[in-house]
């Protein structure tokens, strides 16, 4: 990975941005609007203290984003609040994931990431409680069609999404971090039972970090679509970088990945990590991760398929290969997260049975 992107370039050193010139700038933002990076990148140059060197014209369009980024924050702290108003009676402990687990814990990696839906986890018993008490407040299924309520209740990890009726904000009720169809089947109760507080705001639990971690290696290696690939091994980054700093984490994530099934993302998370964003792996966990290891002749085609998938998903970053691998990791996600002959029902019916349901 000799020739990255400019964009790539700045996350990995952002003291890089101060030899940019005007039409460098012009390509980067470009490049971070297409991967929804752009206030995540305002926040590593106003962390390293770069703003006053960026280009007058490059400011301004940082500004407009900054407020884009306050705002969502607002919004982010409003809904976890009224999400938590709405499971008080249930009695049912608010466990916040990915992008609201890292803004409401004050991590660096929730640090101007936009993301479109709140994702909680509640133990499965609990599911109707949750619902319910969601429903009462204004949430309702986004999906009607009787196949996809089955696909999410008998298959999938989730609720099917659910929607507040009156703001448009979404929710992802989780009981679990993988379908449950999944060769893999990390323990749910493993990871609620690690689960942390989070400090000043009674009520509110995150994963434990090296769950986190691997909860984050999950969501962007098992699944298929990478139109937020770069943002996702940003999250990965940012959090190696943050906990790798606490006593103990580097020593137990590999411990704790076998223990919940997820050695291989965590291989490719930190392998993919210091290839495109130069994140610092102890050697002795490098060391650990090779028991992980793909054969020889898939980590060759995963190189070449996270390689292209990972890069912003902007014409300067592509090539005549990029297209087909992407179709080739969403066909991928899939195979993971479904037997074969439950794979090939379930397209068989997206295919051709939802669409004249539909109508």
């Amino acid at each position: 990975m000799t020739h990255l992107p400019l964009l790539v370039r700045a996350l990995r050193d952002p003291a890089q941005t101060a030899g940019f010139t005007l039409a460098d700038w012009d390509l980067v933002l470009r490049q971070a609007t297409s991967a929804n990076l752009t206030p995540m990148l305002l926040a590593l140059i106003e962390e390293h203290g770069l703003l006053a060197q960026v280009p007058q014209q490059a400011r301004a369009h940082f500004e407009w984003v900054r407020i884009l980024a306050t705002r969502h924050r607002q919004a982010v702290r409003f809904e976890v609040a009224c999400i938590l108003e709405a499971l008080q009676p249930t009695g049912v402990p608010l466990l916040l994931l990915k992008g609201a687990a890292y803004t409401m814990a004050g991590l660096r990696a929730g640090a101007g990431r936009l993301f479109s839906d709140i994702d909680i986890m509640v133990p499965k018993a609990r599911l109707d409680d949750v619902e319910s008490a969601l429903m009462l407040h204004g949430w309702v299924s986004t999906h009607h069609d009787a196949y996809d309520q089955r696909y999410y209740r008998q298959w999938m990890h989730e609720l099917p999404p659910m929607q507040n009726m009156r703001r448009g904000s979404s929710i992802d009720v989780h009981h679990a971090i993988v379908p449950e169809t999944m060769a893999v089947r990390p323990d749910p109760q493993r990871l609620r039972a690690a689960a942390r507080p989070v400090a000043d705001h009674p009520g509110l639990a995150t994963l434990a970090p090296c769950d986190m971690v691997l909860h984050s290696a999950v969501h962007l290696f098992f699944d298929g679509e990478f139109d937020k690939g770069l943002r996702d091994l940003l999250d990965l980054h940012r959090l190696l970088g943050e906990f790798g700093a606490q006593p103990g984490f580097w020593e137990t994530l590999p411990v704790r990945a076998a223990e919940l099934e997820l050695g291989r993302p965590l291989f490719y998370a930190l392998r993919y990590a210091a290839l495109l964003l130069g994140t610092p792996v102890p050697p002795a966990v490098q060391q650990a991760v090779q028991a992980f290891r793909p054969n020889p002749a898939l980590l060759w085609l995963m190189d070449r398929l996270f390689g292209r998938a990972l890069l912003p998903a902007h014409a300067s970053c592509q090539d005549a290969l990029t297209a087909p691998a992407r179709f080739a990791l969403y066909v991928r996600g899939n195979w993971l997260r479904m037997p074969p002959l439950l794979l090939a029902r379930h397209l068989f019916h997206k295919a051709f049975l939802t669409p004249r349901t539909a109508d």
